[in-house]
C-alpha cells in the first residue's frame, strides 16, 4: 500500500567542496548540505551533490542522501537519490528511496517524491512511498 509523506525542510549547513570552471561558462562543484526535516519525515539528513552552473544560473545536480529519524513515527534511516534541474521553464527535483537502503522499522522502504522552493526559498516536499 502506498503511503504519502509531507512537509518542510531547512538547509542547515552547505559546504562547498571543489568547483571547477569548464570552458563556455560551466562551473562543476561538489557540495555537503545538511538538512533539518519537520512533518511526516522528522530527523536529519547529509546529502552529497554534484552540481552544474551555467552563465544564466543553477542548471542541474544529483546527489545521494542519508536521512536519519522517523516517517510517520516509524524510526529508521534510508538513503535517497537526487536529479534535479532547471532553466527558463522552470525547476523539477525528483528523489528516489534507494530500496535495499532502510534499516530499522524503515527496512524494506521504498517509493519516490518531489522537492519544491516556494518564491521565498523554503523547502517542502512530497514522498510517496511503500
Amino acid at each position: 500500500m502506498t503511503q504519502r509523506a509531507s512537509g518542510t525542510f531547512d538547509i542547515t549547513g552547505w559546504d562547498e567542496y571543489a568547483t571547477d570552471a569548464r570552458p563556455g561558462g560551466i562551473t562543476l562543484g561538489r557540495v555537503r548540505v545538511t538538512k533539518a526535516f519537520h512533518g511526516d519525515l522528522e530527523g536529519t539528513s547529509v546529502t552529497e551533490i554534484q552540481t552544474v552552473h551555467t552563465e544564466s544560473g543553477p542548471a542541474a545536480y544529483v546527489g545521494i542522501e542519508h536521512f536519519e529519524g522517523s516517517v510517520h513515527g516509524r524510526k529508521g534511516t534510508f538513503v535517497l537519490q537526487h536529479c534535479a534541474g532547471g532553466g527558463a521553464d522552470g525547476q523539477w527535483l525528483i528523489w528516489r528511496i534507494v530500496s535495499t537502503s532502510g534499516t530499522g522499522e524503515l527496512a524494506g522502504l521504498s517509493g519516490e517524491g518531489q522537492i519544491t522552493v516556494d518564491e521565498d526559498g523554503g523547502h517542502s516536499y512530497v514522498l510517496e512511498y511503500r
